[in-house]
């Protein structure tokens, strides 16, 4: 069989069966001495293993530090890394037995089970043993294997959480990559060897139950983090340190945002100054919606068993999905709201000047997320999706996806993210739909892109099994980059879901279905500016906009009330701290819970009608101002969507971010 392997560049070769991606450096014009690891549309493998099949052949490049580095080279060299502390620990610890080192967003971890208690005391030892590891630079060698091989190998070693893995692997290709005196069963991919890791820090320990099952062993984890240069790894850590500063679980407990509870793990509970929060986060999206012509829908959250075998998550998703029965039937809660969505297209009759239909809906989904993944509100098991989807015609296409576009730099711009990427996924291995539909939904997504004059990043075999897409990442406040929105052109739904309209002969006809969301989820969007912001919210966004503070409570306790009730009427998020302690603690306290304004009222103020208006930032309104005209300056600033507090500034300087 002879492969037709394109690559990046644009040039293709035949190669035969067993080719390797080493063989074709030279067709694809690449230096041996900068690559890693090699990606056949959507799936990573090492140089030195035969090319699968047919595609579009990357080669993943050891990063030099100069320009950020692919996700997918620091995967390899984070799974390589997680491997090298593993056999580390092995070599310190003689009873040590292992169970999973995955990759994760920032790092990697491996699960240990151990007799010895591990804490941040051990870490000089395994990172001693880890940098001759890599000084060494042994070769990681894959080897495939039989089932009964497989067995036999692991029939070696303690390995009981191993073989519960194998049980599972009944039918795949079974692999075991080798280090030395280190062998793992593991799937891959790797680095060609352990010298290509650069720099390493071992971050953190933890309990972890096996498969995140309470019922399972408590394991031991130890977190950490690996780059190519050791100047990524010094702005890495740097940049930890300022997000430390900033965690949205700290933030969220200081400043009475949310809490999570023993009686729903992974199930964020919002309290009332995080519900306001929370609204207010909504409530724009709700505006853009309108503004954009979108119409509002509600679907149910829980769906019978048919629905999902329709849409396909019954077969591919089923495992992150939770289950219940009504009547004797079984019914899923929805892990999310696209199915849904296609049943109220579907129930109306549409003809071509009917289209486009734009309808948006803020659903509530559920996902099994196992245990050992959760964080904060970064990974929860149920979130509320911005979720938008447009049944368009072919030659709607194009603009329907740069009102997308449009849109999604619109909302981004009023929390004040700088700068955001876009990158545009072409067609996986594994796919739906016929090459004319794909060709259709990759060049209108090109074509949007390039009429709103944005660059863009592609990324070659990576769109989703149902169509193409363009993924959108936002720089926060300490250049963190966040994937959040998506815009997806999807061939799948209208086909399985028999989606129609009537074009202009009279047939009834297929419509193109865009999926878009531009926070993604609101809970993990609202941990983004959280943190963007280090709780420091404008006043829109703001909790608490105002506090009134009486100069004392017995003489100015009751004008205080009168400022409290006509803000309030006014629709200000105002309260009143009539402590029994000194104006500078409360102040100093409110301060602290980033108030944007301090409203201080004593004699003056209470035969004025004023209020004194003293800002977070510690400036101070020069004039006393009357308690309506504050309130009209404070919706005037939170209708703009101001991200800098205006009120008390002097007119001779600028006003400063509060």
């Amino acid at each position: 069989m002879t492969l037709q392997i394109q690559f990046e560049n644009g040039g293709a070769v035949e190669a035969a069966e067993g080719a390797l991606p080493a063989d074709l450096f030279d067709d694809a014009g690449v230096n041996p001495n900068r690559v890693i690891a090699a990606k056949i549309d959507g799936q990573i493998i090492e140089l030195d293993r035969p090319i699968p099949h047919s595609g579009t052949l990357r080669y993943l490049p050891k990063c030099d530090g100069k320009k950020p580095c692919p996700p997918d080279s620091l995967h390899v060299l984070r799974h390589t890394a997680a491997h090298v502390m593993a056999q580390a620990v092995m070599r310190i610890f003689e009873d040590v037995e292992f169970a999973i080192g995955p990759t994760i967003e920032d790092g990697f971890y491996y699960d240990f089970d151990l007799e010895h208690r591990l804490s941040e005391d051990d870490f000089p030892a395994i990172e001693a043993e880890m940098r001759r590891i890599i000084e060494e630079d042994y070769p990681v060698v894959r080897r495939e294997v039989s089932e009964r091989e497989a067995w036999s190998i692991l029939g070696e070693q303690r390995a009981r959480f191993k073989r519960e893995l194998l049980e599972g692997l009944t039918g795949e290709r079974i692999s075991f990559y080798t280090q030395d005196d280190f062998t793992d069963l593991c799937r891959g991919p790797h680095l060609p060897s352990t010298g290509h890791i650069g720099a390493f820090k071992l971050l953190s320990v933890a309990g972890a139950y096996w498969r995140g099952s309470e019922t399972n062993p408590m394991l031991q984890r130890i977190y950490g983090t690996a780059f190519f240069t050791e100047k990524e790894l010094k702005k890495y850590l740097n940049q930890l340190a300022e997000a430390k500063k900033r965690d949205h679980k700290k933030l969220g407990a200081k400043l009475d945002l949310f809490m999570f509870d023993a009686s729903g793990p992974g199930f964020p509970f919002w309290k009332p100054k995080g519900e306001r929060l929370y609204r207010a986060v909504e409530d724009l999206m709700y505006e853009k919606m309108a503004e954009y012509e979108y119409d509002m829908i509600r679907t149910p959250m829980i769906l019978n068993e048919q629905l999902w075998r329709e849409s396909g998550h019954w077969d591919h998703y089923r495992e992150n999905m939770y289950f219940t029965e009504i009547d004797e039937r079984s019914f899923a809660v929805k892990p999310m709201n696209c199915p849904g969505g296609t049943r109220v297209f579907s129930s109306g009759y549409y003809s071509y000047r009917d289209l486009p239909v734009r309808q948006g809906e803020f659903g509530l989904v559920h996902r099994h997320e196992k245990s050992g993944v959760l964080s904060g509100l970064f990974r929860v098991r149920n979130f509320q999706q911005d979720d938008a989807h447009i049944y368009c015609t072919p030659a709607q296409v194009v603009d329907e996806i740069r009102g997308c576009l449009t849109m999604v730099r619109d909302v981004y711009d009023r929390f004040g993210f700088d700068r955001y990427t876009f990158e545009l996924s072409t067609r996986p291995n594994k796919s739906i739909g016929s090459d004319e539909q794909w060709a259709m939904g990759e060049s209108a997504l090109l074509e949007a892109l390039e009429q709103q004059g944005i660059e863009y990043d592609l990324n070659p075999g990576e769109g989703a099994f149902y169509g193409p897409k363009i993924d959108v990442h936002i720089r926060d406040a300490i250049k963190r980059m966040w994937q959040c929105g998506t815009i997806q052109v999807d061939f799948s739904m209208p086909e399985r879901f028999d989606l129609t309209y009537i074009d202009e002969h009279g047939d009834k006809v297929r419509p193109v279905m865009i999926h878009r969301a531009i926070y993604g989820s609101f809970e993990r969007f609202l941990g983004i500016i959280i943190e963007h912001f280090a709780g420091r919210f404008p006043s829109w966004l703001a909790p608490v906009q105002a506090v009134v503070l009486p100069i004392s409570s017995d003489k100015f306790g009751e004008y205080a009330g009168q400022v409290y009730r006509e803000l309030k009427r006014a629709g200000v998020r105002v309260e009143v701290d009539g402590r029994n302690e000194s104006l500078n603690k409360r102040i100093r306290d409110q301060q602290k819970q980033y108030v944007p304004y301090m409203l201080v009222v004593g004699e003056r103020e209470q035969e004025s009608g004023t209020v004194n208006v003293r800002r977070r930032d510690g400036k101070q309104a020069p004039e006393l101002i009357s308690v309506g005209e504050f309130a009209r300056m404070l919706r005037e600033e939170s209708e703009r969507r101001l991200l800098e507090l205006t009120i008390g500034a002097p007119e001779t300087e600028p006003a400063g971010v509060g």
